[in-house]
């Protein structure tokens, strides 16, 4: 493993004169890490400005090597040819003069950021059944990487803060995101390679505060956001920038497939805005990780009790749930919705292993091309034929049913309910004022009526905090809540 070829030998050879300044290599690289496949692989660190750097990575049989300069403030980048994930284990080496910095049992792999407010900090130890699945969190090519959270920031950091890579185990993954692990079990079983898991979340923040400037320049509905932070003096409207600044920043532009994310409680009264909100962190992330392709999935707000008394025009987090869904104009994006397992007393529901695994359908099916079902019915339009509206989805699978979860933690599978009539359906009349709909289920679409609106004019589903919903696809997901109101 420690032989280097002879393509790596022959650079160390040309090095510079021995460097003065202490060599060292970003944080978010150490031993037991998991690097991109089929991505060039980026590294980067700091050397006495013009020093040369060699950086070769290497297994028993083949190496490849960069030698690159660092620049006037010392920082030097270089990205290695990409590779497959093969299972073997490799070694970085990172050489300046007599300084040399080495890396080992570093695998090939797929590797995800897991990043959002407490939901998706919440750890294994704290989610539903702990001591069962602590016990068998031995997963020794799934390897974690925990952010350190880091007092907000107004200027970009240039490295992430100390940490390393760990392989999966009991001790090392009950304090890991129990969101981003049970995303990564999904996909390390369904691909059999290596994951890498990058935990990057902070309870109670807003979305602002995760998103680059780059990122509200692209959304012009975020203007306001853009002057306050252009000011001659900064404001930081909403914490905006400051997170993202000292626990995202340095750990760009490392070579990843995609993100998770769970946030939104924290941002609820924006309703609506939440739509740009979400532009604005995307665009932002695939710019600063150097990747338009940048896979970005999220997760729907779950069921929490905080309505508005049941009544048929809704409220309460309907309207950010509905930000959250019309967020999926963006290209290589997707939404785990789970309003069917959280907990009306619970802002943090127990129940994450669906979370995860419902999240890992959208990278199955749309990073990794497994012909499955990836979500629950999505409104994609609707027609009005005299007092009735009929209502067609996405994703209807192997059909509409309805359906009921049961359990304390809503962990037990969809069961199919009676009859093919839904809750939670509601639409408007001409004046304006809504109305409690009779639905029904007719093939593939769902057919609205109410004996109080002759001429209907709009269509709402479960748009309310925590409304009851039975309304599933036959693979076991359910439906997203909507409005057709603008």
């Amino acid at each position: 493993m420690k032989r280097l070829t002879a393509l790596f030998a022959l650079l160390l050879l040309l090095l510079a004169p021995l460097a003065q300044a202490e060599l060292k290599v970003a944080n978010v690289f150490s031993s037991h890490m998991v690097l991109q496949q089929d991505m060039p692989i980026r590294v980067w660190g700091w050397a006495e400005p013009g020093a040369t750097v060699v950086v070769g990575l290497s297994d028993l049989k083949n190496a490849s090597a960069s030698s690159v300069k660092a620049g006037e403030d010392g920082k030097w980048f270089t990205a290695l040819p990409a590779r497959k994930a093969e299972g073997k284990t490799l070694q970085l080496q990172v050489v300046s003069g007599d300084e040399k910095i080495e890396f080992d049992d570093i695998l090939v792999g797929e590797v995800w950021i897991c990043s959002g407010q407490s939901n998706m900090e919440w750890s294994i130890a704290r989610s539903a059944n702990p001591n069962e699945e602590i016990a068998n969190a031995k997963h020794p090519k799934i390897r974690l990487f925990n952010v350190p959270k880091h007092v907000k920031q107004n200027e970009p950091q240039k490295d992430a803060q100390e940490a390393t890579w760990t392989p999966c185990s009991p001790e090392t993954a009950k304090g890991f995101s129990a969101v981003g692990y049970y995303f990564g079990r999904e996909l390390s079983k369904e691909l059999d390679v290596p994951i890498g898991l990058v935990g990057t979340n902070w309870g109670g923040t807003r979305i602002e505060p995760w998103t680059p400037p780059v990122g509200f320049e692209q959304v012009p509905e975020l203007k306001s956001i853009v002057d306050a932070l252009n000011q001659e003096t900064p404001k930081y409207p909403g914490g905006a920038t400051q997170i993202y600044n000292g626990m995202v920043a340095g750990l760009t532009p490392l070579s990843v497939r995609g993100a998770i994310w769970y946030q939104g409680e924290s941002n609820a009264g924006d309703g609506l805005r939440y739509e740009h909100l979400k532009h604005g962190l995307v665009k932002g992330w695939r710019e600063v990780f150097d990747n338009e392709d940048l896979s970005f999935y999220w997760v729907q707000l779950a069921d929490f009790g905080r309505g508005h008394g049941g009544k048929p025009e809704g409220g309460g987090w309907g309207p950010v749930r509905e930000g959250q869904r019309r967020a999926l104009a963006l290209p290589k994006t997707g939404m785990a919705v789970i309003m069917d397992i959280g907990d009306a007393k619970d802002i943090h529901p127990k129940n994450k292993q669906d979370v995860g695994k419902r999240l890992a359908l959208w990278a199955l099916a749309k990073d990794y091309g497994k012909s499955i079902v990836y979500s629950g019915p999505m409104y994609k339009s609707h027609e009005v034929k005299g007092s009735k509206v009929i209502v067609s989805f996405d994703h209807v699978g192997g059909g509409l049913m309805t359906g009921t979860k049961g359990g304390d933690h809503r962990m037990d599978p969809v069961q199919p309910g009676e009859g093919n009539e839904l809750l939670a359906f509601s639409i408007r009349d001409e004046a304006g004022a809504w109305h409690w709909a009779k639905a029904v289920i007719e093939g593939d679409k769902v057919v609205l009526s109410s004996d109080a609106v002759k001429k209907p004019t709009a269509v709402r589903y479960a748009y309310d905090s925590d409304p009851e919903v039975n309304f599933y696809n036959k693979e076991g997901l359910p439906a997203s809540p909507f409005t057709t109101v603008d």
